[in-house]
């Protein structure tokens, strides 16, 4: 069976930061695959592509270009809140304001948006809401460990579900 549109693929891999030898990022082993939908959305686009067609056993290697990954750095998605920003009932939670630290917020609007703290300053505090990966090139290593037929249960819900179709 091919890897390719609403079938459920399995992968192990091994992820780098821009190159085979660059900084190790995250492996997943063949024992705890990777399951996605194939096609779904799930994944980059240039990801899938990359795997399209190929076969249970079968060994990838590709890199995105940060183009292709999660895009370039975008200085507007920098910027400098307020700390009362992130008072509730007048404090602010202990080790919240931590560098590095993703924050959950939300808009006017209601929308959700994770942010990493930049920096902590005397009264306000640099978030960055860029992907955690944007100006990365990636580079994967892997294997095909499945490929199945996605259920109809899953297609309606739009992701894998596991042993006795339960939600992974």
């Amino acid at each position: 069976m091919k890897v390719e549109a609403n079938k459920v693929v399995g992968i192990s891999y091994t992820l780098k930061k821009d190159s085979h030898d660059g900084i190790l990022i995250e492996t997943v082993p063949e024992d705890k695959p990777l399951e996605f939908i194939f096609g779904q959305g799930m994944m980059l686009p240039a990801f899938e592509k990359n795997l399209e067609g190929k076969s249970v056993g079968d060994d990838f290697q590709f890199k995105l270009e940060v183009e292709e990954a999660y895009g370039k750095v975008i200085p507007e998605n920098i910027i400098d809140l307020p700390k009362k920003t992130f008072e509730v009932d007048g404090k602010i939670e202990e080790g919240l304001l931590t560098v590095n630290n993703v924050i959950t917020m939300q808009d006017n609007q209601g929308n959700r948006f994770a942010g990493r703290v930049d920096k902590v300053g005397e009264d306000s505090v640099t978030m960055d809401f860029n992907h955690p990966m944007a100006g990365q090139a990636l580079y994967f290593t892997g294997k095909i460990v499945s490929v199945r037929d996605a259920t109809q249960e899953e297609l309606e819900h739009g992701h894998v579900h596991g042993a006795g179709h339960h939600h992974h």
